[in-house]
């Protein structure tokens, strides 16, 4: 996924939210695994469960695990929902129109926008995107000292036959359904790999995507 223009500010909170140094990738893979596991279960709200544990009948929220590896969960009140099954779902053919953000992960809780709104009071508690195309934080980037115009805040479309995305993303889009809203959490061998992406994201750095679903073709 191309990016575009990065603020100093927002670069400069990438950058910290990383814990210092790499090392061996299979020690990193199992790290990140773990990682992701112990916040999904222990921390996030609501608590998760893996897929394998929910009971027949079960309203419990869950994640799933595709790939090696991409943590994904649907948010309850849609997966749940008793018109979800209607609604058309991606496969490796569709088309997909997306509004999203993108986080580096670090086991901590991602904070979206406030419910009142965003103001420069409370501007320094949400967590910084490395990018999005998410309208609702066009001001937070503004804030950021993002000039104006050089973001693209519309939904972006994606041809599953040819995504043009990274592995993870896709990977986490197979199976939803339009109207879902997803977290996608991946190692980082299913984002960026062991490079330094665009001076931005370091290497081995697992990452998080928040997306809903718009429509599917």
């Amino acid at each position: 996924m191309p990016m575009k223009k990065f603020s100093i500010s927002l670069l400069f909170s990438v950058l910290c939210a990383l814990s210092a140094g790499c090392s061996d990738p299979a020690d990193v893979l199992g790290q990140q695994k773990t990682g992701f596991v112990s916040f999904l279960e222990r921390t996030h709200q609501p608590r998760l469960v893996p897929e394998e544990e929910v009971e027949e009948g079960s309203l419990a929220a869950f994640y799933t695990v595709s790939g090696d590896a991409v943590y994904r969960y649907v948010d309850i009140e849609d997966y749940y929902n008793p018109a979800r099954p209607g609604r058309p779902e991606v496969t490796s053919d569709s088309w997909v129109t997306l509004t999203f953000r993108a986080y580096v992960f670090n086991n901590t809780v991602i904070r979206g926008l406030p419910d009142g709104g965003l103001t420069e009071n409370n501007f320094s508690s949400v967590t910084p995107p490395f990018y999005a195309n998410d309208p609702a934080f066009e001001p937070y980037f503004r804030m950021a000292g993002l000039t104006s115009g050089a973001w693209n805040f519309e939904p972006l479309t994606v041809d599953m036959r040819n995504p043009g995305i990274i592995k993870g993303l896709y990977r986490a889009l197979l199976g939803c359904r339009e109207g879902d809203r997803v977290e996608a959490y991946m190692t980082y061998n299913m984002a960026y790999g062991d490079k330094t992406y665009m001076y931005a994201i370091p290497k081995q750095t697992p990452v998080a995507f928040f997306f809903s679903v718009d429509k599917v073709e």
